[in-house]
């Protein structure tokens, strides 16, 4: 998902949510973002829950001062382009009401002492409105500015990006006036994996001879772009039709259009997704551990309606799930009924000696 949006925008700052990572090194950042010209903090995670992770390009940003918590990490400095002091905050929002009131009052704290322009983005498991809750999916991952920031970046614009297997979406603040600058060259890891690749990056770099590193790699582009339409080019428009599907299917259900059948559509979409990223696509074990996330994370139940109130305990939801099939499926006890219950007569002596009869022939004709 990284490369993919490194790929379609000039990506200047970079935070990731849940990294799951105790520890993050240069060579996990410098391998995430392309090259090593790049600040980051992070933020550890608690056992395998949690973590961020926060990269910008250095020529964009330069940090002075960094503050970090268990569901935030702030960094404040400078954008030397314009010499504009700016607070960058990554947030990754808690899931019990005390614990969300709490990061608000903690994030308010921080706006405070690092006034100005500032920017908030990342997973705040909040709506703003109940409209905004879909049966299959929230609007929960969101870009706050400061009033500051408009007025220092009125061209900033807030897009979604490509979804994928994920149920969460990237989100993108522009501003148009930072997206000026060559394309810089880039490349995908399934390329390497090719045997044909390394052959044709030979004779092109050896066809073009004696000019500038930076030309040759503009230069190369071309033949490489030609290559990769040619090789990947029915997967790439196969994948790109199934991304759109799921995207259109995933507006309906944002926009309250939801039905029995849309879940259903989804599926098939997703199923052929995983197929086609798992056969041609890096063979990136992440990309497993990913998926199976996002299933624990869709099964998982974090409210329930239990006698008209919303609970939202999970040790309670447990403990109701439970007796709730504890009393469907418990077996009732049957009475024991006797003779001495007063509940049949006792038969006389003489109806018992008839009942013990051998039937007649006439009875039996």
């Amino acid at each position: 998902m990284v490369k993919e949006l490194k790929r379609k925008y000039r990506l200047d700052m970079l935070g990731l949510v849940e990294t799951k990572r105790q520890l993050v090194t240069r060579f996990d950042v410098v391998k995430i973002w392309g090259n090593g010209c790049v600040g980051w903090e992070y933020v550890e995670s608690v056992g395998a829950s949690g973590g961020l992770l926060l990269m910008w390009d250095d020529g964009f940003f330069k940090m002075r001062n960094c503050y970090k918590s268990e569901r935030w990490l702030c960094v404040e400095g400078v954008l030397p382009e314009n010499n504009i002091n700016c607070t960058f905050f990554l947030v990754y929002g808690a899931h019990t009401r005390g614990e969300k009131l709490a990061v608000w009052e903690e994030l308010s704290y921080m706006a405070g002492l690092c006034p100005g322009t500032c920017c908030f983005f990342g997973d705040f498991n909040e709506i703003g409105q109940v409209e905004e809750r879909g049966q299959s999916c929230s609007r929960i991952d969101r870009a706050l500015v400061s009033l500051e920031w408009l007025e220092a970046f009125p061209e900033t614009r807030l897009r979604g990006g490509p979804r994928g297997l994920s149920d969460h979406c990237p989100i993108i603040v522009e501003e148009k006036r930072l997206r000026d600058g060559a394309r810089p060259f880039r490349s995908l890891d399934s390329w390497f994996t090719h045997e044909g690749f390394l052959r044709l990056a030979k004779e092109e770099w050896k066809g073009l001879g004696e000019i500038p590193f930076t030309d040759k790699l503009r230069a190369l582009m071309a033949p490489l772009g030609r290559w990769h339409r040619e090789i990947f080019g029915d997967m790439d428009k196969k994948i790109l039709r199934f991304e759109e599907e799921i995207q259109k299917i995933d507006d309906m259900v944002g926009n309250g259009n939801y039905d029995g059948t849309v879940e259903a559509r989804r599926k098939p979409l997703v199923t052929c997704c995983e197929k086609w990223y798992v056969r041609d696509m890096d063979k990136n074990t992440r990309h497993f551990h990913n998926l199976a996330s996002a299933r624990r994370r869709n099964n998982m139940i974090d409210s329930l309606l239990i006698n008209g109130r919303m609970i939202r305990n999970q040790a309670r939801i447990k403990l109701a799930i439970r007796e709730f099939y504890k009393d469907l499926y418990h077996q009732e006890r049957s009475p024991e009924v006797g003779f001495r219950d007063g509940l049949v007569e006792r038969i006389s002596e003489e109806d018992s000696i008839a009942l013990e009869m051998l039937p007649s022939p006439e009875e039996v004709k």
